[in-house]
């Protein structure tokens, strides 16, 4: 690990590669699982300011949840996540043609319906981050659902920081980022 400011960064952000891939896992990150995707504080009220907005690009499913449940719920862990149908997708996906999962909330994003993209834990996977008294902690987590996407970061030589810049530089700002890319550099000397 290494400290960028006031966070302690994993080095395997660094030595693994990582590139989404879409047609082999099908989404799978966003169905599979016992627990929503993490909220931060702040989201959980954008969540319930947009949901009108959101609306129209959800399923019925995923509505069905939101206005039984609410936007967000309290996880078994504590902390604010977002909604499960069936105890297992999240109540904000939907599905395309062929069956992929995808981000409802992303889709009305980049329809303009809304100007927030979905949640920063959706978009820094696989890197989580975890908030302690004195510092933050960035680590990566390994999940086979996403070994499709290990094997063609190996491909393509995109290690999991540089597939995730605009996530991380959305989460801690461009100068964290510069100093990460300082570190990366050290660090593979």
């Amino acid at each position: 690990m290494f400290q960028i400011g006031k966070t302690l960064v994993s080095e395997e952000i660094i030595d693994n590669d990582f590139v989404c891939n879409l047609t082999a896992c099908k989404g799978a990150c966003c169905v599979d699982g016992d627990a929503g995707a993490p909220l931060e504080d702040k989201e959980t009220e954008i969540l319930v300011d947009i949901y009108q907005k959101v609306k129209p690009f959800l399923r019925a499913e995923g509505i069905a949840v939101i206005e039984e449940e609410g936007a967000f719920v309290k996880g078994e862990d504590g902390e604010w996540e977002t909604p499960l149908v069936n105890g297992s997708e999240c109540a904000y996906v939907v599905f395309s043609d062929n069956g992929t999962a995808k981000c409802g909330l992303e889709d009305a994003y980049n329809a303009g319906a809304t100007d927030w993209k979905k949640p920063v834990s959706c978009h820094m996977y696989p890197v989580r981050i975890r908030e302690y008294t004195e510092f933050t902690a960035v680590n990566y987590h390994k999940w086979h659902i996403c070994d499709p996407a290990c094997s063609l970061g190996e491909e393509l030589k995109v290690p999991v920081y540089k597939f995730l810049k605009e996530a991380l530089i959305r989460k801690f700002g461009e100068q964290w980022y510069t100093e990460l890319e300082l570190a990366a550099a050290e660090h593979t000397k």
